[in-house]
């Protein structure tokens, strides 16, 4: 599967319909995201069954303020629904491979009992 453009509109909705989602935040001007633009692209390639998206901050502002991206290009990976991953810069294709194959190899039952824990945590932490 090559990459696919997403909106904020169709944010939601592709994190949480598919299993694995990356998706890389960039903007036209920005030479680090055009550099990072083709690895992205030949991983996508190797793993038809993850989603690439990609989503152009300059046209998505909304979207990059509500998930504070402060720098690009950032990644970030999203397993069953769950944020798993968020780098912000260029990543080489080796390192892009194996985060893939990490993100494939997640046990999501000990992620969602991490994620319920550090929520009541936070919970507990509330005056």
């Amino acid at each position: 599967m090559s990459t696919v453009d997403i909106t904020t509109a169709e944010f939601e909705k592709t994190v949480t319909e598919n299993d694995i989602v990356l998706v890389d935040f960039w903007a036209e001007w920005c030479g680090p995201c055009k550099a990072f633009g083709p690895v992205y692209e030949k991983v996508s390639g190797k793993n038809p069954e993850v989603t690439f998206a990609k989503v152009d901050t300059d046209a998505e502002q909304q979207l990059g303020a509500m998930l504070q991206i402060q720098s690009i290009p950032t990644l970030m990976a999203f397993r069953e629904g769950i944020a798993v991953f968020r780098h912000s810069g260029a990543i080489p294709e080796q390192a892009l491979d194996d985060l893939v194959d990490q993100i494939k190899g997640l046990d999501m039952d000990e992620v969602r009992k991490a994620v319920e824990e550090a929520q009541a945590q936070q919970g507990d932490a509330q005056p």
